[in-house]
């Protein structure tokens, strides 16, 4: 279906819907409350339970065993010091910060803070955990950008990682020809600050995760967002004793999980988390430096004797574990997290501990004046852009000389009319009407071909048009996935600055409302 896209004047920024799986977009209705923590539809109840955060935290000096990973400055020193409670989100390393939804979440997150002290009057600060200790390599090596109206993915070729290695402490390798291409992608007009603090994250001698974390201190410390190094020695100290007591209840955890998702897959959907037999929850750290998950028959003595700085969690138990260091009121996540949680609340279960809260971060489209113009010449709207292909075949069909196609045109109402006639003169013997019907279904699928054929060489010859169509593809569905899943911010934010980001901001403050007001 084509939509309608504002005016090309300036940026655009069209807020849609968080999509997802199944399981992703059932949780968002409402539709999964028995394996979700539901959230307050009001104000006041938003109210009592960041109260009863805050006074679950009240006596834990959280803010101050923490404060070696935080190293907060500047305005989200100042926020952070003055919170009650927290609303969280956050990240696995990706190259150079990571695509846009990184970004989109930490905006989530202030914009969500911002709604719930302005509605409940309780001091919200929001929070962006980094996750430096994971060590999915494969996801953080890589991110895109629009170079020449067409995608271009840039790659971290380091490859002497062991799997298992932390991003932490995982070193960055040469990544210079990859920045300099996305310098040039952000424009001669760029935003001096935001290049400056590329070069200096991504330095020589730095790894993937120390990168990530100067980089997103840089841009979001500004706005007033704390960031959290979960790989820091602190955070550890302080995740000690839910992990430990994930390891001592390895088999009850085990086992809740594993009921959970068999409930997953009997309601007809697909588990998030696949569940690894023997395996549990808890990761520990070796000499090697490499992590590595506890086996079940190991956990009890794990828990016992192993230096707790070397454990961190999984996937499904780091929820629970940033509930029970942080006074979180919700996390903001995207439609995999949420999907996650529909397991990670039954471990919460099994460890008798709060239930974590998650909801969406805000998703959109961020339209470029060149690819609204783009756009507006093609009369087209972003979703005929969904198609990687399409589009294309489309505006290609669209340039054949009119000739051309007035005399495929004319060659279809022919076809249709003496078919038609055909058909009649042999309507009492049904075997002559299949050989007629077989005749014109096969005429039309040859006249079809021919169309593609033409429109195949008027794209093979180009046209401003089908230039036109590539830019916007890029920029909206680079290799047919949405934007926000693969393009990173840096161009944005170094061209447009405030603009791009107050208008995320604006446009997820009307989310947030919603969301505290129960719309």
């Amino acid at each position: 279906m084509t939509t309608t896209v504002p005016s090309p004047d300036g940026l655009t920024i069209i807020s849609r819907s968080v999509v997802g799986g199944e399981l992703a977009q059932r949780a968002l209705t409402g539709a999964l409350d028995q394996w979700y923590a539901r959230p307050p539809d009001t104000p006041d109840g938003w109210r009592a339970r960041a109260q009863q955060t805050a006074d679950e935290f009240a006596a834990r000096e959280w803010r101050r065993h923490l404060a070696p990973a935080f190293d907060a400055h500047g305005k989200a020193a100042e926020r952070l010091a003055r919170a009650e409670v927290v609303v969280t989100t956050g990240q696995q390393p990706g190259l150079f910060g990571g695509p846009l939804y990184t970004l989109h979440k930490a905006l989530t997150a202030l914009a969500l803070a911002d709604t719930l002290e302005r509605e409940t009057g309780v001091r919200v600060a929001p929070i962006f955990w980094a996750a430096t200790d994971d060590s999915d390599f494969a996801e953080a090596n890589h991110v895109g950008v629009v170079a020449g109206g067409a995608y271009v993915e840039l790659r971290n070729t380091h490859s002497d990682v062991a799997d298992g290695t932390p991003m932490s402490a995982t070193p960055l390798g040469d990544v210079s020809a990859a920045r300099e291409l996305l310098e040039r992608a952000c424009g001669s007009a760029a935003n001096a600050d935001v290049v400056q603090a590329l070069r200096r994250a991504y330095a020589p001698g730095t790894t993937v995760g120390s990168g990530y974390l100067a980089f997103l201190r840089a841009l979001l410390e500004p706005l007033g967002i704390p960031v959290l190094d979960a790989s820091h020695p602190a955070v550890r100290r302080a995740a000690a004793p839910v992990l430990q007591s994930a390891l001592r209840n390895a088999s009850a955890v085990a086992s809740a999980v594993d009921a959970r998702t068999t409930a997953i897959q009997t309601a007809g959907l697909s588990p998030q988390v696949a569940q690894v037999a023997d395996l549990s929850l808890v990761f520990v750290t070796g000499g090697d430096g490499v992590r590595q998950r506890v086996a079940l028959a190991d956990a009890a003595r794990v828990a016992r004797d192993a230096d707790p700085e070397t454990l961190s969690p999984n996937v499904l138990l780091r929820p629970i574990v940033e509930r029970q260091i942080l006074p979180t009121v919700t996390y903001v996540g995207g439609p995999g997290e949420i999907a996650y949680f529909a397991q990670s609340t039954a471990v919460a279960g099994a460890l008798g501990v709060a239930v974590p809260l998650v909801v969406p971060r805000w998703s959109g489209m961020v339209i470029e004046p060149e690819v609204a113009r783009a756009l507006e010449r093609l009369q087209l709207g972003i979703d005929d852009l969904r198609d990687p292909h399409a589009a294309e075949r489309l505006v290609a069909r669209r340039g054949l000389a009119p000739e051309v196609r007035d005399a495929l045109t004319r060659l279809r109402e022919t076809l249709r009319r003496e078919a038609d006639t055909l058909d009649a003169l042999v309507h009492d013997d049904e075997s002559l009407r299949r050989s007629v019907g077989s005749m014109r279904a096969t005429a039309e699928f040859r006249v079809e071909r021919l169309e593609r054929r033409l429109a195949a060489a008027q794209k093979q010859r180009g046209s401003p048009e089908l230039r036109d169509v590539r830019l916007a593809q890029a920029s909206l569905y680079p290799g047919g996935a949405p934007q926000e899943r693969v393009l990173s911010f840096v161009p944005l934010l170094a061209r447009f600055g405030e603009e791009y980001v107050g208008g995320v901001i604006t446009a997820a403050k009307v989310l947030a409302t919603e969301i505290v007001r129960g719309v």
